[in-house]
């Protein structure tokens, strides 16, 4: 993810304790890399949305953060602040929402208009909930690509000049491009990533379920971020890490190499998971805990769906914090 002031590869590949210390003009915040592949060791600030606080809130919950610096990508006058925050409810009606702030710690504003992509939008389609929010900034296009789901069984597309106003684009992952008896591929994530040998600019990053009802984290690829290719065996299986299901997968970088992040369910830990895979993404390397979820209030022993970010140079994580379909936004700082 490329940030304001600072490359995402600059930033995660860092030799530093911290990635802060590649910043622009910025000032080294003394950190300790304890996570494994040498991450910054992330800890818990406060928490930035809460459903019961939030005028759209249909069903009492939120999910699956995706954060996007914007101040220096879309013009002053429409901007809202300096970041954008994308979320969504999951359960029927779910609806794509967007919350903005000129901090990575907060304070957050909800938008006014939320939500910003609902379960219907004729003539495209019409299901009983759309959610799982991840928006990738298209440098090529200058455009925010929003990759959204409804039904679990399918992942769409829609884009964007202002980061508000999106233009429905088309379906890019469903069910019926992977290996019969999948039921779910959804929760994607899409990076921009370089793989020579597959002729591919874009990774992508998804949870798969199938008839044994145990999820694992699939991934494909694509020249130009709407037309995929996907491999037909998951990247990380659910028992490869002592889980019954994995989720919320994020790629990360760090020297010279490509990690993916992932939560555990709670009954398997709740933890955040990494697995190094490799630049063309060849090696399955589990190495662990990347970030040991608390007992105590609000994750109550579960962490997930992680996005990244930088503020200053200062690395965040803003994640899902709680129990499934029962728990809020919240960001930790490195």
């Amino acid at each position: 993810m490329h940030e304001p002031h600072l490359d995402r590869r600059l930033f995660l590949k860092g030799t530093a304790a911290t990635g802060a210390a590649l910043a622009l003009g910025a000032t080294a915040a003394p950190a300790a890399s304890a996570a494994p592949g040498g991450f910054p060791d992330y800890t818990y600030v406060r928490t930035l949305l809460t459903p019961s606080k939030l005028a759209y809130n249909p069903t009492g919950e939120i999910i699956f953060p995706t954060v996007r610096g914007v101040y220096d990508r879309l013009p002053a006058s429409g901007r809202l602040g300096r970041y954008y925050l994308y979320y969504a409810p999951h359960d029927a009606p779910g609806g794509i929402c967007l919350a903005y702030g000129d901090s990575l710690e907060g304070p957050f504003t909800e938008y006014a208009h939320n939500p910003i992509v609902s379960r219907t939008w004729s003539p495209h389609y019409s299901v009983s909930h759309v959610s799982s929010p991840h928006v990738m900034w298209h440098a090529g296009r200058k455009e925010m690509w929003l990759y959204f789901h409804g039904e679990n069984t399918t992942t769409r597309l829609a884009r964007s000049a202002d980061g508000i106003h999106f233009t429905y684009d088309k379906v890019v992952l469903n069910t019926s491009m992977l290996p019969s008896g999948t039921t779910e591929t959804s929760y994607a994530r899409v990076f921009p990533h370089e793989l020579p040998s597959r002729g591919a600019h874009y990774v992508m990053v998804f949870m798969i379920n199938n008839t044994t009802n145990h999820r694992d984290i699939g991934w494909g690829w694509s020249a130009d971020g709407r037309t995929w290719t996907f491999s037909q065996e998951p990247l990380v299986r659910h028992g490869d890490v002592g889980a019954v299901n994995v989720g919320g997968p994020h790629l990360l970088y760090r020297n010279n190499s490509t990690y993916v992040v992932y939560n555990k369910d709670k009954e398997s830990g709740g933890d955040l998971m990494i697995t190094e895979v490799g630049n063309d993404f060849s090696r399955r390397d589990h190495l662990g805990v990347f970030y040991d979820s608390r007992a105590s209030a609000p994750e109550n022993g579960r962490a997930a769906a992680p996005s990244f970010g930088t503020d200053h140079g200062v690395p965040y994580m803003i994640y899902e914090a709680g129990e499934r379909l029962a728990g809020s936004i919240a960001v930790a700082r490195g």
